[in-house]
């Protein structure tokens, strides 16, 4: 998965390590069967518990560590996917004053995902794919300002 996303990023694309710390301009993917979460500090860990709604790796898990972590800095984005995973974690990062961002359904292949967080009124901006890059440059762009 990597080496695809890699094909349409000017940043560099790599599964996360564990005790790893985030860096900037870098995209990190949960390695296969392991959950990703986010810890104080910008720490990155994996764990292999149980499944969550059916998934590990669990977008719901890494969304709510980033809400605890980063608060109203933090971002959420849910793509096209199946299920419904993703749905409690954006509620928690917008519970934390958070944004949130979710493809529409034109452009996704399975409106699963961004179905179930549209339905929980936590998502900000409905976006086709091609609008979903410049609309994170905006609003990273805006909180440098603040």
């Amino acid at each position: 998965m990597p080496q695809v996303i890699g094909r349409q990023s000017r940043m560099p694309v790599v599964h996360a390590e564990e005790g790893a710390r985030l860096e900037r301009a870098h995209i990190y993917l949960a390695p296969p069967d392991r959950h990703l979460l986010v810890k104080r500090g910008g720490t990155l860990t994996l764990t292999d518990t149980e499944l969550v709604n059916f998934v590990r790796p669990s977008a719901d898990l890494l969304f709510e560590s980033v809400a605890a972590v980063y608060g109203p800095r933090a971002i959420a984005v849910v793509l096209t996917g199946s299920g419904h995973d993703g749905a409690l974690g954006v509620t928690a990062i917008k519970q934390r004053g958070g944004t949130v961002v979710a493809q529409d359904e034109a452009t996704s292949e399975f409106f699963g995902m961004p179905s179930a967080a549209i339905k929980t009124g936590a998502v900000d901006f409905v976006l086709a794919l091609d609008e979903i890059a410049p609309k994170l440059v905006g609003l990273v762009a805006a909180e440098a300002l603040n």
